[in-house]
């Protein structure tokens, strides 16, 4: 067997968006249309073999082209030209991580720790714990930690990766006493910070952001089993001008934005 290392020869572009299926069937030689949600498809786009999966790294409807690098240029021109009439715009790093905080997508040593960099039990986290227990078969065959996982399946995880939404009102109230209009990044926040239920602190808040999509503060956190379910009430820090405070959430389930189009066959 020989394996062959060809990641420098090979460049990706992410076409995401509620337009991006009728796009790609203006501009691609693929059957688009039929292509499910976590397949691939292989064609052509300005001449250019490429594959075309249906992935992302956002909540909404999205494809991922994959390309000899040489040739990356020349398909970016062709959907850039061809996106004109589906209002197509370039997007960069900041806007991607604010859609994947709509989405729910977790991103590695923010939100949880790898296994890598992981010095203590709090920052050492199971698929249980990361709401991925459907990617993992406890009854199949042998696999590394497959005991611990079939005991904490058995008790329940002891912490879980949930949603919030914050109070919006409490946040405007506090700019509001301070003469001020609120003040939102436009990037999203990924400095953790605690999470309350009354006066006990039960977890942390590590991806928090303004969803333009929803219209509401959101973030992404770690609550102690017994304050995740959906619905309960807590308080998360949230600091203005140097001062902390304390504004209601509320736990939801993710993710905050997912519309049908996201998975829905055939693509319209």
């Amino acid at each position: 067997m020989q394996i062959e290392d060809v990641s420098e020869q090979v460049a990706a572009l992410a076409l995401q968006g509620p337009t991006s299926g009728r796009l790609l069937r203006a501009v691609a030689e693929a059957d688009v249309e039929n292509l499910k949600y976590f397949k691939v498809t292989s064609g052509k786009i300005a001449g250019v073999p490429v594959d075309i999966s249906r992935t992302g790294y956002t909540g909404d409807l999205g494809y991922e082209i994959w390309m000899p690098w040489k040739d990356a240029v020349r398909i970016w021109d062709a959907l850039m030209e061809k996106g004109k009439a589906f209002d197509i715009h370039a997007a960069g790093m900041l806007a991607l991580d604010v859609s994947r905080v709509e989405a729910g997508l977790l991103l590695i040593d923010v939100d949880f720790h790898g296994s890598k960099k992981a010095l203590i039990p709090s920052q050492k986290y199971s698929p249980l714990e990361m709401g991925l227990s459907r990617l993992v078969s406890l009854d199949k065959g042998r696999f590394v930690g497959q005991d611990a996982l079939r005991e904490e399946s058995k008790r329940g995880p002891s912490r879980e990766i949930v949603g919030l939404e914050l109070d919006w009102d409490a946040i405007e109230s506090i700019y509001e006493k301070l003469s001020l209009a609120p003040q939102i990044p436009a990037a999203a926040s990924r400095v953790s910070v605690p999470v309350y239920d009354g006066g006990a602190w039960v977890g942390k808040a590590t991806s928090t952001t303004w969803s333009p999509t929803l219209k509401k503060m959101i973030a992404l956190a770690t609550i102690q089993a017994g304050h995740n379910s959906p619905g309960t009430r807590l308080d998360m820090e949230y600091t203005v001008e140097a001062v902390r405070h304390r504004v209601p959430a509320v736990v939801v389930k993710t993710p905050f934005f997912n519309p049908p189009r996201k998975t829905a066959t055939p693509v319209r």
